[in-house]
């Protein structure tokens, strides 16, 4: 019979390591019900296992907590393990408390001692298991043994019979009142003693009518107000923590401690800080550009042979040339321009990216940055999804979700477009090549590091800063951002992860709506009404508000019909200068700026194109990821103009100042 199983834990236990070795790709990600918080599945042996957010306390603060304490509450769970870091043992024991006095079936793991005993800290598991009256184990998630043994410490969960709920004691007044409460409890759906202590904090929870009155009662009684109830509650679960970790807990830091401090004065210190993550993105950037050229000229090569494959098929057949040119003009050729073009940066990107989040530097961007944002009104964690958007700004925007405070969110979603993604790079990199940097050279990754941090870091906050004064009123909220020890990453498990998770879902994403596309513009294209086709009717429409922006007519259009993907805004504008019927590829980028000169253009068109590539609307993938997380089709379209307008304003006064 399958048993269902929650694994809860703080952020940065190890917990998703840990239900990684458990399930292997027996797994799938996906969001709770009706929410915006992401869960994960899984399935080891006779168990199914469910990540559940990581959360610091089940008195829930946020969106994160909620939903792992509801998911608690439902009852699904027969057991929970609730996985805690060995070497800050004390403040993981609060979960631990909670969960005990919440649930019947508790099996705590204590994770990383490989780590705390190379700090000198030692975790006694079997005095630690006799004070809390629970089964606990040791383990190291990366290390192959550990899955046996919390498998078979699972196992014997179900040998003996569930034992009784406990809790600390929570002071005279309080347990006073817990006596007179219990017994109108009886029969309640949810445990007695928990639902009465949560009814004493003023928590809203389903108890019936004389129960509540009870609860306001004894409140008044002992002369308390909810807040200082959920007080005393804190207190009481903090006292008992710190007794059982004294009772487990021997040693203390010794040098591996000291290494991280001497790491974070160079990744934190107000010296080195920002030079330091400059270097890095620097790093990204160039090895993204550099790397990704090889892999994307096999693709596109082997998409050619494909076509000719494909052609030859077509040609067996006898199929009319409308569907020929349909299909492999319009819909294959726009998905081979997609996939060759944006899918080698991405593989690079996702786990560089993903590398310096295991390693424990990208919790350090967000310390780093949490001061600007704070003086914008925001919250540091925006900085974390604004990263991600260097990707793809639909993960950036989903990242968003890290972020507790609804106002905070919609900031950093709204401004999420403004960082370019991966997609906007190759029409970037073609263009500062071509008009400002030599090909090759050093000079051009440094180049589009800068541009990006003038395009997306100065001006997120411009924006940040402007929404909050104006649309998004508030004052920033505190948040607790732990920064975790400094840790070798798992190679292996980033590659397949970030691959998995990250690059191919966005690709796939991508692909659904560039082929669809594809097929458009061949329509567009091919139909000639009076000898012109009506792309460049449209081209020819759009060429006067093109111009007052220091563009023209076929770059607009070029921009509007690359909505489903940012990829395809390239070979759209050369099909449109060209009037070809399908997306075809230059010989090389001394070619297309032959092209582009010959279309009148100039440094200032070339400039305000960059701009306007940092700066337009995001790709549809993006918005309809906007739509999801906000649920609104208001902050959607707001997501749209916020970075179109500033890129449109920038545009005018760049061709002001060049006429």
């Amino acid at each position: 019979m399958e048993r269902t199983v929650a694994l809860a834990g703080n952020p940065n236990v190890g917990k998703s390591t840990l239900f990684n070795r458990l399930t292997g790709l027996r797994q799938h990600t996906g969001n709770w019900t009706g929410k915006t918080v992401s869960t994960a599945e899984g399935r080891c042996g006779a168990y199914r296992l469910v990540d559940l957010p990581g959360t610091y306390s089940l008195l829930p603060h946020s969106e994160e907590e909620r939903v792992a304490r509801d998911y608690l509450l439902r009852g699904e769970a027969e057991a929970v393990v609730v996985v805690c870091d060995a070497c800050c043992l004390e403040r993981n024991l609060n979960l631990v408390l909670q969960c005990r006095e919440l649930c019947q079936r508790v099996l705590v793991c204590v994770n990383l001692l490989d780590e705390a005993e190379r700090r000198g800290i030692r975790v006694d598991c079997a005095a630690l298991s006799r004070g809390l009256g629970l089964p606990v184990v040791g383990v190291t998630a990366r290390e192959k043994g550990s899955r046996q043994r919390l498998l078979a410490a699972l196992d014997a969960l179900w040998g003996t019979p569930a034992p009784a709920r406990r809790s600390p004691p929570y002071g005279e007044g309080l347990e006073t009142a817990l006596q007179h409460m219990i017994p109108l409890a009886e029969g309640e759906r949810l445990p007695a003693r928990w639902l009465c202590l949560r009814l004493l904090a003023g928590e809203s929870l389903p108890a019936s009518a004389a129960l509540q009155r009870a609860a306001e009662a004894e409140r008044a009684a002992l002369g308390l107000t909810p807040s200082e109830v959920e007080d005393l509650l804190s207190a009481a679960l903090s006292a008992e923590a710190t007794r059982l970790s004294a009772l487990s807990v021997t040693g203390e830091e010794q040098a591996y401690g000291r290494r991280d401090a001497r790491l974070d004065r160079v990744f934190t210190g107000k010296i080195w800080a920002f030079p330091v993550m400059l270097l890095l993105l620097l790093g990204i950037c160039y090895l993204s550009i550099r790397g990704a050229n090889l892999p994307s000229e096999w693709l596109s090569v082997g998409f050619d042979k494909l076509e000719t494959l494909l052609r030859r098929g077509f040609a067996a057949l006898s199929a009319p040339p409308w569907l020929e040119g349909l299909l492999l003009d319009g819909a294959y050729q726009s998905l081979a321009a997609v996939v060759s073009v944006m899918l080698p940066p991405m593989a690079i990107f996702f786990p560089l990216f993903t590398l310096l989040e295991d390693a424990g530097f990208l919790p350090r961007v967000a310390y780093n940055l949490d001061r600007p944002f704070q003086c914008c009104h925001a919250c540091g964690k925006q900085s974390l999804c604004m990263l991600m958007g260097l990707g793809c700004n639909a993960v950036g925007v989903t990242g968003c979700r890290i972020i507790d405070s609804k106002r905070e969110r919609l900031l950093a979603i709204l401004t999420n477009s403004i960082t370019p993604c991966n997609g906007r790079f190759p029409l970037l990199i073609a263009l500062l090549t071509m008009f400002f940097a030599a090909e090759g050279s050093a000079v051009l990754p440094a180049v589009l590091l800068s541009l990006v941090l003038v395009g997306s870091v100065l001006l997120t906050f411009a924006a940040t800063a402007l929404l909050s004064k104006t649309l998004l009123r508030g004052a920033p909220t505190p948040f607790v951002l732990e920064l975790p020890p400094y840790r070798k990453p798992q190679v292996g498990k980033v590659l397949l992860r970030s691959l998995l998770d990250r690059t191919l879902f966005v690709l796939g994403r991508a692909a659904a709506v560039a082929a669809p596309a594809g097929a458009l513009l061949w329509c567009l294209s091919s139909f000639r009404p009076g000898g012109e086709s009506l792309l460049l009717r449209l081209a020819v429409l759009l060429d006067g508000p093109g111009r007052f922006f220091g563009l023209d007519g076929a770059i607009l259009l070029a921009f509007l019909l690359g909505l489903p993907a940012n990829e395809t805004v390239l070979p759209i504008l050369l099909m449109i200068y060209r009037a070809a019927g399908g997306l075809e590829d230059a010989a090389g980028l001394g070619e297309i700026h032959t092209l582009l000169l010959q279309q009148g253009w100039t440094g200032v068109t070339a400039l305000c194109t960059v701009i306007f590539t940092v700066l337009h609307w995001p790709c549809s993938t993006t918005l309809l990821t906007v739509k999801k997380e906000t649920d609104s089709w208001k902050w959607t379209a707001l997501a749209a103009l916020v970075p179109t307008v500033m890129g449109l304003i920038l545009c005018a006064a760049v061709a002001a100042l060049g006429q």
